[in-house]
């Protein structure tokens, strides 16, 4: 049984049980929520089997409580037990037939949490939080615990960049501003939950020295046809719209669903910047600028598929998703020219336009088969991805000539790209004798990446090909892996070794110039851990991985994308993997409280920095480059706290301190501050349909390589009424109210420093209704595509 393998999973005793009906016969797809005394916590969910049959896993020596839902009948409470090391069979729950489904009732008692802390990761339950109402994946995920993102849109967790990002467990092949751009459009209303993983087990990717976020998406349960209508409105500076539809039909043999979603959503970005350049200590120019961009971007996107189980042990599936997102950019730039002693003498203020597409489709076909055994946890499951993203992008703005002269240059550039990417991998999870699991799997995936850029300036009315900036690159990368975990769960200790190795072929080409690389590599990818029960009261779990960076393919890319008319942004070919060994301790309390401590040392970080492009030049480039070494330790703390049964509280603070060497542009880097990253979610059930949520987060001043940021933060609120016999949910939310997510950073070099201040359309109120039709009867879980579910389960989830 699935809930089987994943309480072994988990280095946990069994709670097992059926559930009846008033004939006595079994009940199936009921939900069984295992809660912890005194506080009644919930500590995991599962369905009942065909059978009625149902079984969950909890660490041993823990005072526990059982609860049984199903629509049409009322709920069903155990007398509380406590959880002995071989496990408990609980006796047989007979429900009773209820006068009135109550499903509004039932909705609220069972709401997952909004936060749940497990061995390995951290897991964010999205969906029906008021948070979520009319923002982005990107507005969730910064508010998560511990995850930040700068001024140049790069993701960290606890402090660290370095980051796999998968959605429905497929990589998504951009870095960046690139991968900030794509989940601004996509909405949180498809979102379920973000799982934060900072040590993953053998069978997930290499790629990640600062651990995997895994953004999972939605899934439709109930039997039967039904659906889900949602829209929201909110309001900034500029107005946000999103609506949608999900459709799902489940009946027999066959699962058919589909979604689909519409965002219109404008905001702005303004960046002043205050920079001197310095020759020997000494001022010799400056610039003052001031740069503001309103966007407006409409971004399509839907999914559709198909599950067909053949038999009870055979299902195979098929999906494909989409996105079709077209964003135009209107704004000014303002420079000033400085000379040594800070005095303007050249100013430009000009219009600038920018305009990008972003079209994917993404096609999936998994099957997954389990043998014959005692508990049906041998599965093997085949899975094939193929994946286009597309690039079109117009950009115009007034250039100052390096040379000095007086008349402005208009400079215009016409960007396309591609990228194609073919993944198949096969996992197999087999059980052993004494509580023991071995998982395999291999995995092959190909990229072609093709980019265009051509450039124009125009003078006087003449206008003229720039053939120092059009170019042509392309990128191919194939990736072979292969993996091996064992897992043995004893009473007490749960041991977990896996090794994965990965043998790497790239090639990139510029033509113009005919610039070229060619890396050939195999690496292994050791990982460990294990978690010691001392007693209920605690807990202790080590865990041990070594892991890499291969650079994004837009980091590869060398093309120029004009920021202002002296700022631009470009990728690097010469960028290495850097590699990282990574240890971490936590200690749990009383299965609540949490305290852990982690170290990491990474070889060639990459760090996106912001320099002057040549020596003598005024113009500024940022780009991904190449450091010496990285050293990390962080002290990381969750206080969950219950005041009162309607009032919960999920506090994080990550103590953090990193410290990067090596030397770029004339300046010799070994520069380190503690830091601290705080948050604090509160939510409230206030009873007749009624919830409420809060959530601050608080990031300290930090040094991140050449950069000093200074402190920021943000305070977000949100409340939610169930409507319409629990049918429908009216939500609002208010997001950063204070108006303090803003960047305010510097950028020292020995001949070089830049104070700048980024701020976003980031206060915004929204409202958003939804309503779902047909069928409450719920199923049990949709197979995500390919072997996700299984890499949970031997991952320890």
């Amino acid at each position: 049984m699935g809930g089987a393998l994943s309480a072994f999973g988990q280095g946990s005793a069994p709670v097992t049980g059926t559930v009846r009906d008033p004939a006595g016969a079994p009940v199936e797809f009921a939900t069984i929520t295992l809660h912890r005394l005194p506080d009644s916590t919930v500590v995991k969910s599962e369905f009942s089997s065909a059978k009625g049959d149902f079984a969950l896993g909890a660490p041993s020596g823990g005072r526990y409580l059982v609860s049984v839902t199903q629509v049409g009948y009322e709920r069903y409470w155990s007398p509380p037990f406590a959880l002995p090391v071989t496990g408990l069979a609980l006796p047989a729950v007979a429900l009773r037939p209820s006068a009135a489904t109550m499903l509004q009732e039932v909705r609220v008692m069972g709401q997952k949490p909004l936060f749940e802390h497990q061995a390995d990761r951290t897991i964010v339950n999205v969906e029906n939080s008021p948070l979520a109402a009319g923002n982005t994946a990107l507005d969730v995920l910064t508010r998560a615990p511990g995850v930040t993102m700068d001024g140049s849109d790069n993701l960290a967790l606890r402090g660290k960049q370095g980051l796999l990002v998968l959605i429905d467990g497929k990589r998504q092949p951009m870095t960046g501003t690139e991968l900030a751009d794509y989940l601004r459009t996509l909405p949180a209303e498809q979102l379920a939950t973000i799982e934060l993983i900072t040590n993953p087990p053998a069978n997930y990717d290499a790629q990640g020295t600062a651990g995997v976020i895994a953004i999972n998406l939605k899934k439709d349960q109930r039997q039967g046809a039904n659906g889900s209508l949602n829209v929201s409105y909110g309001r900034g500076v500029y107005g946000r719209l999103t609506t949608g539809a999900t459709l799902n039909y489940r009946r027999g043999k066959t699962n058919a669903y589909g979604s689909y979603t519409y965002a219109d959503r404008s905001t702005y970005l303004r960046l002043t910047s205050h920079r001197v350049f310095y020759d020997q200590g000494r001022p010799t120019s400056g610039s003052q600028q001031e740069d503001y961009t309103a966007t407006r971007t409409q971004a399509h996107n839907w999914k559709a598929g198909v599950d067909y189980a053949f038999t009870g042990r055979t299902t195979l599936g098929a999906a494909l998703t989409g996105q079709a997102a077209q964003s135009n950019g209107q704004g000014t730039n303002a420079v000033a020219l400085l000379d040594a002693g800070g005095t303007p003498n050249r100013a430009l203020t000009s219009a600038a336009y920018r305009k990008a597409s972003t079209p994917n489709l993404t096609a999936n076909v998994n099957l997954r088969h389990a043998f014959a055994d005692s508990s049906n946890s041998r599965a093997l499951t085949a899975d094939a991805n193929y994946a286009t993203y597309r690039l079109g992008r117009q950009q115009g703005l007034s250039a100052l000539l390096d040379a000095g002269s007086t008349a402005p240059v208009l400079l215009t550039s016409d960007q396309s790209g591609h990228l194609r990417l073919r993944t198949g991998q096969l996992d197999y999870v087999h059980p052993l004798r004494h509580r023991q699991l071995l998982s395999a799997g291999l995995k092959v995936s190909h990229v072609e990446s093709g980019n265009d850029a051509v450039f124009h300036q125009t003078t006087d009315g003449v206008t003229r090909l720039d053939t120092a900036q059009t170019n042509r690159f392309r990128y191919t990368e194939t990736i072979r892996a292969a993996y091996l975990n064992w897992q043995q769960t004893g009473v007490r200790a749960t041991w977990q070794v896996g090794l994965r190795g990965e043998q790497t072929s790239a090639q990139g080409v510029q033509e113009v110039g005919n610039q070229r690389f060619d890396r050939q590599y195999f690496q292994l990818f050791p990982s460990a851990s294990l978690k010691y029960t001392f007693s209920p009261n605690h807990e202790l779990t080590l865990a041990l991985s070594r892991r890499l960076d291969r650079p994004g393919y837009d980091q590869l890319n060398p093309f120029r994308l004009y920021l202002n008319a002296t700022t631009y942004r470009s990728g690097n070919p010469a960028l290495l993997p850097p590699t990282s060994y990574n240890a971490e301790v936590t200690h749990t309390y009383r299965q609540n409280y949490t305290v852990g401590f982690s170290y990491s040392n990474t070889q060639h970080p990459v760090l996106l920095v912001v320099q002057p492009a040549t020596a003598t030049s005024r113009f500024v480039l940022a780009r991904p480059v190449n450091l010496g070494v990285q050293h990390y330790a962080a002290l990381t703390l969750t206080v969950p706290l219950t005041p009162c049964k309607a009032w919960s509280i999920y506090n994080s603070a990550v103590f953090y301190y990193s410290r990067i060497t090596g030397d770029l542009a004339g300046t010799r880097l070994n520069r380190a501050m503690p830091s601290v990253n705080v948050s604090s979610t509160h939510t409230l059930t206030l009873g007749r349909g009624w919830s409420a949520d809060l959530s601050a987060t608080y990031q300290s001043p930090e040094i991140y390589g050449f950069i000093t940021s200074r402190a920021n933060g943000d305070v977000t609120i949100g409340a939610q009424k169930s409507l319409l016999k629990g049918q429908g949910t009216l939500k609002v939310n208010v997001t950063d109210v204070l108006y303090t997510n803003r960047n305010i950073a510097t950028s020292t070099y020995d001949n070089y420093v830049d104070h700048f201040t980024q701020s976003r359309d980031s206060r915004v109120a929204t409202l958003s209704f939804s309503y779902r039709l047909g069928s409450n009867q719920v199923a049990a879980n949709r197979r995500t595509d390919g072997a996700e579910e299984e890499k949970r389960r031997a991952g320890g989830q």
